[in-house]
């Protein structure tokens, strides 16, 4: 059992440092890994989790999220804001073909889903 808890509070680690790189590398995904690092805490260590939710950046969105998958504005502009860099470096960067056009549309589709989720009711913390 011990075991299985240090696994968990492992993969937290692991799911929260690659969310924190997500927060300043356009194409990694911030808000999936912090929502993974939070399951995994529950299940490993309280005391993460309850760090982690306890963060600046992190807490309200997680909270958001988990209440009325909701977004707030903010984090909607910086993530369509990266989202269209990268999109921007990969039609510069990437040869002709089919791949660059997945990938932009891909992107694309990631920003109207982005766009269309619902704002928080109440304003953050």
């Amino acid at each position: 059992m011990k075991m299985a808890r240090l696994c968990w509070a492992a993969l937290a680690a692991l799911s929260f440092a690659v969310g924190f790189l997500g927060l300043f590398l356009p194409l990694l995904p911030t808000t999936e890994f912090m929502l993974a690092a939070v399951y995994c805490a529950s299940r490993g260590s309280p005391r993460f989790e309850a760090w982690i939710r306890s963060r600046r950046y992190v807490g309200p969105l997680l909270e958001s999220w988990e209440a009325e998958r909701a977004i707030p504005r903010r984090a909607k502009f910086v993530a369509v804001g990266m989202i269209f860099a990268s999109m921007v470096m990969i039609l510069l960067h990437l040869g002709d073909g089919w791949l660059r056009w997945a990938i932009a549309a891909t992107l694309v589709g990631v920003s109207v889903w982005l766009v269309t989720r619902p704002e928080p009711s109440s304003p953050m913390r």
